[in-house]
């Protein structure tokens, strides 16, 4: 008897899984999320990584004014180009994502802002479409946040090396934009007029307990670091099983990425989708720089321009708390603790994030006129 209803409960399992993997299936094709481009193009970090990048340039208003203009009554008079005299370059609102995501994070936003700001979206080294380290793969060298913070310089020289700048980072975007602070102070002096730090942390990471008791982070804590080592060194076996066990863990991504019970599935899916791309030697790879992370002295750079410090209030993998810390050493930033939003709150509740950058884009603008 109890072979016989072990057997059904195996069948039901299985029978519920592939229902579960046609539904993943259908969400995949149905779903637009991810599908926005822009103009491709590479950029190349200091050891040769290939970094890839999408631009997404203003579109032009049709009646010859800016983008944007109303009709005949509103169109704006056309400016004289004086002999041997250039258009001053446009502000670029430049885009990093975190940890085991891609540019695709940036959804919608992306879709808000396109052809009424120029933005760079790019992917950091090993994810997505840019390629995986050089010195990591070709050399042994570890990941640091302050090589992330490189790169982001190097994408910024390919797609953006002129104008204005925005910065935007979400999670491990944050950190690698504080590094970017930190290794290049006169750039952020010269060019930044505003920067947006999205549930992201200045360091103390490996105190976060991730929702977990303190005795089991404490475990966790002692083998996750030997654990990652070991299952990198053998992807591809692990890799079939992330596979097998999708449900499982679609679940714990849910848990982590998400507040709200009743997020949109398409949605869930999505990001499901893009940390499901991540390859396992990849996520251990980077996984020791964060307890490295420290770059609370970077924000100084940032004291005198217009800074969005925003997180969800149930974020489990960088607290709400480190948003705070990072608003307390800048007291002049906007703070902004989403209600029943986790970590993914750009995509959770995109509304209130674009909100806030919208705003702050009107007060990078007008601080970049009145200087």
């Amino acid at each position: 008897a109890a072979g016989a209803a072990a057997g059904v409960a195996i069948e039901r399992l299985t029978v519920g899984r592939g229902m579960r993997k046609k539904a993943r299936l259908a969400l995949d094709a149905s779903g637009p999320y991810g599908s926005l481009r822009g103009m491709p193009g590479t950029a190349y970090a200091d050891d040769g990584t290939e970094l890839s990048y999408e631009v997404e340039e203003v579109e032009p208003a049709e009646d010859g004014g800016r983008a944007g203009a109303g009709g005949d009554g509103d169109r704006a008079p056309r400016r004289r180009r004086l002999f041997g005299r250039r258009d001053p370059a446009p502000l670029t609102v430049v885009f990093s994502h975190g940890y085991c995501l891609s540019q695709d994070s940036w959804h919608f936003q992306r879709a808000a802002l396109r052809g009424v700001v120029r933005a760079v979206y790019w992917d950091q080294r090993s994810h997505a479409r840019s390629a995986r380290g050089v010195d990591q793969v070709e050399h042994g060298v570890p990941v640091s946040i302050d090589q992330l913070g490189r790169d982001l310089k190097a994408v910024i020289d390919a797609a953006a090396p002129e104008g204005p700048l925005v910065l935007v980072g979400h999670s491990m975007g944050g950190m690698t934009t504080m590094a970017l602070a930190d290794q290049f102070p006169e750039l952020i002096r010269e060019r930044v007029v505003g920067v947006a730090l999205i549930g992201t942390s200045s360091g103390q990471l490996g105190e976060v307990n991730f929702g977990l008791p303190v005795a089991g982070m404490n475990a966790v804590r002692r083998v996750l670091p030997g654990l990652l080592r070991a299952l990198g060194s053998q992807a591809e076996l692990v890799e079939r099983g992330r596979r097998a066990t999708a449900d499982l863990f679609a679940g714990v991504i849910k848990r982590y990425s998400f507040s709200r019970k009743d997020v949109d599935p398409a949605i869930a899916r999505f990001a499901e989708r893009m940390i499901e791309a991540t390859p396992i030697d990849v996520v251990a790879e980077f996984y020791p720089a964060f307890a490295e992370h420290d770059k609370a002295a970077a924000l100084k750079h940032f004291a005198e321009l217009p800074v969005l410090v925003l997180a969800g209030d149930e974020d489990l993998v960088t607290p709400s708390e480190h948003s705070e810390a990072i608003a307390h050493l800048l007291p002049d930033a906007e703070l902004v603790l989403v209600p029943d939003a986790g970590h993914l709150v750009m995509l959770e509740h995109p509304e209130v994030v674009m909100d806030r950058l919208a705003d702050l884009l009107v007060r990078a603008g007008a601080g970049r006129g009145a200087g």
